[in-house]
């Protein structure tokens, strides 16, 4: 069959390949049971006939062939865009930076301006740890070997004796990871999660880094742009990293200041090495001599000042490279950096202060370089290391503190309380008192806590925190400190209290940004108004210059998602970005949003490019923060050609949305009444199914939440305060818990009656939403995320988890709700875009079609061992546990199988 008759036949041929290097790894290790299973669709392995023994072997079986098909998938998306790349036809890569390029040619935009609005573009990834990333740091290890494995069988000159050997390695491969254990068997701690984050900071993101510049400069020079105009490095797009790991201590008692102390060296402890190595690497290579080259006066200057202020070991260090002045001074800097690293701090002359001294010394040698005409040595050696000093400083990746208001308030009413105020009660009071107190004390001079002084729990807590930063920051500086985060702002004195905080601890003369993170459907209305209120705040005013007139807004995906269903969410977030921008224009104050997007669609997950492209016009201000959470960092950036394409999906976005903002900006018509109609019916009936009597105890059964509230996978408890209630579960699990029972209401439901409603009671906006679809990148992508979730759900898994609510009443109710509003949500969709999902998706259900019948084995064993679990008494703690460490099994088994499950 051509390729053209059949699109899928070389990832098939993939598949087919990978499959069998899994059968013969299984046949040679004896394990035929579970053989049969991989090559049948008709086997139940919930058939008692089966030992225990055999149904952990198969739940593995399962789970590696899931992670073995998406290593296909990846690796089939990696050589599609290399076949463009090789057909010229490199523009056509969605997300690339050469897709950006012939758009600005196209729309007749200079190069003088595209270089500025590159230089301009700044990203911030920040790796969070969230529970549904169960995968081990080695088997994410494996992973990256099989997808170079397969990533090298595609060389078309390679021998047949070297094709069988990368066979062969691969089957060996196989079986290591057979032997590998999938999950922890005790729950991981902070440090696990740190662990695992700091890996990908320090020894995945330098070498992404590398390859998404060159990557960049290679697609400037092919789409027929001047080569001479992208060679500073200056000249390139900000590429910065941040973490929450050990900094975000909402609802996570094991963040505690020594942990959030232990971090910052961490990073700092990390960024240094990786700094080192750079330079190691070029002073090993920087051999121009001084005998064929000429020594400008201002290298020599800069070689005699370090050797004043390094003295013996100075010249220790030269006089190994004589004649060779360039390397030399590299060995100084590199001097300097060690006693950096060694933390001497009794000569600011021995070490560096910051990374800016040391930028400046790498500017300085690349000034030199290209005065004596050595421009490309400039290029090739020096140009990678002022990218990683640039990118990473001395700091690896900066640590943002994120704490909830109701936990700040508690600290207030302790503080209170302990200086003998009567109404000590703080998290009572009205808003009024609250603001007009805390002003009063920041308007004063004298502080109100004292550090020998223990306040109470959360008191204690936070104000340590605070002074674990000042420290940090009066050693080191202020670059590894990232923001200071309010979960759940309500109001202006939840942002005030953080102020106070920083007072106490002397941070107010700190270019630390006070966060809101806006979470609510709620929150999200009020948002305008408390930023209107803290932008015209004597305190922020006082601080602007510190902070360069900038201020950040981050804005929750998922619990606006858990809170009004996920089209009012999308919504919502979309006219908080436009409204809370408009705010900043008219105090002067340049707003940047921090995007709170988790993994999955439900919680504002999906391509980049596609993600940026959907956002309004003028929002982005050429920069994006935003999360990196859990399974979605190994599935971003677990290997470097697939983490250069997104980090470049990532950057270049951010770029041509500042263009297309000037471009457009006259252009646009949207139906924003229609879509306000359509997200406030999908709100309704939304609200209208979780507020049923009934229902909470329906999702307890339906889903196995209550096994991820005894999870391993993750260090943070699923509830925040660990009470049973809707409005306390964390949103994640709330997503994870859905998706895991295929009826994925997280990411559809309300839409189906809210187009409904919009086509009976509006065919005239229906009409009109209809022909937009093309046009409005907002609404397009928000339906095809919808459908993707509805092409995921699965109608007969559904019903049998249902089941396990063993009220009819109850669960013919709910069910009866969820599957008209499927079955709506399918319709209107096609009859937005005129055809049939299978048409127009044909490689989502090709994806799915390798993965379907499997994933129905295992819902029905994850049923069967959910039946068994909460069947069995309490006392019986042992075989409870058991059973649950194999329930934990099967949902990362799944997980596996069905991609973004949280």
């Amino acid at each position: 069959m051509s390729a053209t008759k059949n699109p899928f036949q070389k990832i098939t041929t993939n598949r087919h390949f990978i499959i069998n290097c899994y059968v013969e790894m299984l046949s040679r290790i004896k394990e035929d049971d579970v053989i049969q299973l991989i090559n049948s669709d008709s086997k139940d392995i919930s058939n008692p006939k089966y030992s225990e023994m055999s149904i952990e072997k198969v739940i593995q079986s399962l789970s590696i062939y899931f992670q073995l098909m998406t290593l296909v998938e990846e690796n089939a998306a990696m050589q599609y865009r290399r076949t463009m790349e090789n057909q010229a036809h490199v523009a056509d890569i969605r997300g690339s930076w050469a897709e950006a390029f012939k758009l600005w040619k196209d729309q007749g935009v200079d190069e003088a301006e595209m270089l500025k609005t590159i230089s301009k573009a700044t990203v911030i990834p920040v790796l969070t740890a969230h529970p549904t990333e169960a995968k081990r740091v080695t088997v994410i290890e494996i992973h990256r070997e099989l997808y170079l494995l397969l990533s090298q069988r595609e060389n078309k000159s390679l021998s047949k004796l070297e094709q069988n050997d990368i066979k062969e390695k691969i089957i060996n491969l196989l079986e290591r990871w057979w032997r590998t254990g999938e999950i922890y068997l005790e729950k991981p701690d902070i440090r696990d999660e740190r662990a695992n984050v700091v890996y990908y900071l320090s020894k995945v993101f330098p070498t992404v880094l590398e390859k998404s510049d060159q990557q960049l400069k290679e697609s400037w020079i092919e789409l027929g742009l001047n080569p001479n105009n992208i060679k500073n490095p200056d000249d390139f797009p900000k590429i910065k990293f941040g973490s929450w790991v050990g900094g975000d201590r909402d609802g996570h008692p094991f963040v505690t200041p020594e942990v959030t102390k232990e971090t910052l060296l961490i990073h700092r402890k990390q960024a240094l090495l990786l700094v080192k190595e750079q330079l190691m690497t070029l002073v090993r290579k920087l051999s121009v001599s001084a005998i064929s080259n000429p020594v400008p006066f201002a290298l020599t200057k800069a070689i005699n000042e370090k050797l004043q202020a390094l003295g013996e070991l100075g010249e220790k260090a030269v006089q190994r490279n004589p004649y060779e002045p360039w390397r030399q001074f590299v060995s100084l800097m590199l001097l300097q950096l060690e006693h950096t690293i060694s933390d001497n701090n009794a000569d600011a002359k021995v070490h560096y202060r910051s990374s800016q001294y040391l930028a400046a010394d790498l500017k300085l040698l690349r000034s030199v370089l290209i005065d004596n005409g050595l421009k490309g040595i400039s290029e090739d050696l020096l140009f990678p290391v002022e990218r990683a000093v640039s990118c990473f400083g001395f700091h690896l990746a900066k640590l943002d503190i994120r704490q909830n208001s109701a936990f700040h308030d508690k600290a207030i009413s302790q503080i209170l309380k302990a200086n003998g105020e009567k109404d000590f009660d703080f998290q009572n009071w009205n808003e009024d008192k609250r603001v007009n107190y805390l002003n009063n004390i920041l308007e004063s001079h004298a502080l109100i806590t004292d550090i020998t002084v223990s306040y109470g729990e959360e008191a204690d807590n936070v104000l340590d925190c605070y002074r674990v930063v000042r420290s940090h920051i009066n050693h080191y500086g202020a670059d590894g400190i990232g923001s200071f985060i309010v979960s759940m702002t309500r109001n202006l004195s939840d942002l005030l209290v953080v102020y106070f905080l920083m007072r106490e601890t002397q941070l107010l003369n700190t270019n630390i940004k006070v966060v809101p993170l806006l979470e609510t459907i709620q929150d999200l209305h009020n948002g305008p108004i408390i930023l209107e209120k803290f932008l015209g705040h004597f305190i922020t005013k006082q601080r602007s210059a510190l902070v360069s007139n900038k201020q950040e807004v981050m804005l929750g995906y998922s619990d606006s998602n858990k809170d009004g269903g996920t089209i009012a969410s999308k919504w919502n977030l979309y006219k908080a970005e436009k409204e809370l921008f408009e705010i900043g224009n008219k105090n002067n104050t340049d707003i940047y949003f921090f995007h709170g997007a988790g993994g999955t669609i439900s919680r504002g997950g999906g391509k980049y490019h596609r993600f940026l492209e959907s956002m309004p016009l003028n929002t982005v201000n050429n920069a994006i923060k935003i999360t990196v959470q859990g399974e979605t960092i190994a599935q971003l950036f677990g290997n470097p050609l697939t983490a250069t394409y997104n980090l470049n999906a990532l950057t270049s976005g951010v770029a041509k949305h500042a263009i297309n903002s000037q471009v457009m900006a006259s252009k646009v018509n949207y139906p924003l009444e229609t879509m306000e109609f359509l997200a406030q019916k999908s709100f309704e009936h939304y609200r209208a199914l979780i507020e049923t009597p009934g229902f909470i105890n329906f999702y307890g059964k339906a889903t196995c939440i209550d096994v991820l509230e005894k999870s391993k996978i993750g260090s943070r408890p699923a509830r925040r305060t660990g009470t049973r209630t809707l409005s306390d579960l964390r949103a994640i699990p709330w997503v994870f818990s859905w998706n895991l029972s295929r009826i994925s209401l997280t990411g559809w439901y309300g839409l189906g009656a809210a187009l409904k409603a919009l086509k009976a009671e509006r065919p005239e906006a229906f009409n009109e939403l209809k022909k937009a679809i093309n046009q409005w990148t907002f609404f397009k992508f928000l339906m095809i995320q919808t459908e993707t979730n509805l092409i995921l759900s699965n109608v007969e898994m559904m019903k049998l988890y249902a089941q396990l609510d063993d009220s009819s009443e109850e669960r013919d109710l709910f069910m009866d709700k969820i599957l008209t509003d499927y079955k709506n949500g399918f319709e209107m969709i096609e009859t937005l875009f005129e055809a049939s999902a299978s048409l127009r998706r044909e490689g989502q259900y090709d994806n799915l079609k390798w993965r379907d019948s499997k994933l129905k084995t295992l819902h029905k064993v994850h049923i069967s061992y959910l039946k068994i679990w909460r069947n069995m008494p309490d006392d019986n703690s042992r075989e409870k546990e058991k059973i649950l460490t194999k329930l934990l099994s099967i949902i990362n088994s799944l997980s596996s199988g069905l991609k973004n499950t949280g």
